[in-house]
């Protein structure tokens, strides 16, 4: 089966978890009906859509331009984390209302963050589809110059929706054009999933962090080890003295320059999970050493027994 990993992108209140509801066609994220979203944190699922092995990353607005930086930077961590080692596309988000600055402002920031390799990985879908009436969604981007150029350089690829109004039967509809778009993308891209150094890094982290778990927590499951892993990895992240909500924002969509410095930084985390599987191991053998041997105590006891 198919696996695809899909991560959602765009500002707070447009319909993202609503949207990955209407994907997997049940109620597994958490939705809002106002523009105070519900999702304050990274939520990954799995679900089997149309033949397909789906994960969705629903992000809350890591595009809003009035987030604090704390906040964002631990989200974006989160989203680094259940990213890696890459993945099959980036769907940005976007509500058909009236643009104001602030929309096209949003639209902005997100093209300025992506990297022209992650828009080959990109579509758009435009939520609130009911909005449009007799209107083509083809007609309502050519108005705005921000989403024309956007969707431009997206390849095209932009789909509609609507969660509230539109019948179970239309959505599916449109989720199959979807994960067909997908498809596609995927086969223009000879196969490959988005990925990049930063990412395959952040993957080699988690690795590392599960050999750690494994040598101290004997008695945890694999799955518990890779949940456990990626909380580690990304609390670890979180604390990297130096980087901003920019570079991990960046790092991940591709953009160069933030690419190279997150590795920099990175090596620190690299270098602290590899000190702390030496001082376990250490500990283990320094262990094994102090206990006597089976077979000595064996002859031990043996030997007291019979006098010798």
């Amino acid at each position: 089966m198919a696996e695809r990993r899909i991560v959602l992108l765009g500002k707070t209140g447009v319909g993202k978890s609503a949207l990955a509801n209407t994907i997997f066609g049940e109620r597994v994220f958490k939705t809002s009906g106002s523009s105070n979203s519900e999702t304050n944190e990274c939520q990954s699922e799995t679900s089997e859509v149309h033949g397909r092995k789906v994960t969705i990353i629903d992000t809350p607005g890591l595009f809003d331009t009035n987030k604090c930086e704390d906040d964002l930077k631990s989200e974006i961590a989160n989203c680094v984390t259940l990213s890696a080692p890459g993945v099959h596309t980036f769907v940005i988000v976007l509500r058909v209302e009236r643009f104001t600055q602030q929309e096209n402002d949003v639209i902005s920031k997100i093209k300025e963050s992506f990297s022209k390799e992650a828009l080959k990985y990109a579509v758009i879908i435009f939520t609130h589809g009911d909005q449009l009436e007799d209107q083509k969604i083809e007609d309502f981007v050519k108005e705005n110059h921000y989403l024309r150029d956007l969707v431009e350089e997206c390849g095209g690829r932009c789909h509609l929706i609507d969660n509230r109004y539109w019948n179970k039967e239309r959505n599916n509809e449109e989720v199959k054009k979807l994960l067909n778009t997908i498809d596609k993308m995927i086969e223009q891209n000879n196969g490959d999933m988005y990925t990049n150094e930063m990412l395959k890094q952040v993957q080699s982290m988690l690795e590392k962090e599960e050999d750690l778990i494994r040598v101290s927590s004997k008695n945890m499951s694999e799955e518990e080890i890779k949940k456990e892993a990626k909380r580690r990895v990304s609390d670890r992240i979180k604390k990297v003295a130096g980087i901003s909500t920019g570079v991990l924002l960046g790092a991940l969509l591709g953009i160069p320059m933030m690419v190279g410095r997150a590795l920099r930084l990175f090596k620190s985390i690299v270098n602290q999970v590899m000190e702390e599987i030496k001082l376990i191991q250490e500990k283990d053998v320094s262990r094994d050493k102090s206990k006597p041997k089976a077979n000595e105590d064996v002859i031990s006891v043996f030997a007291s027994g019979a006098g010798l």
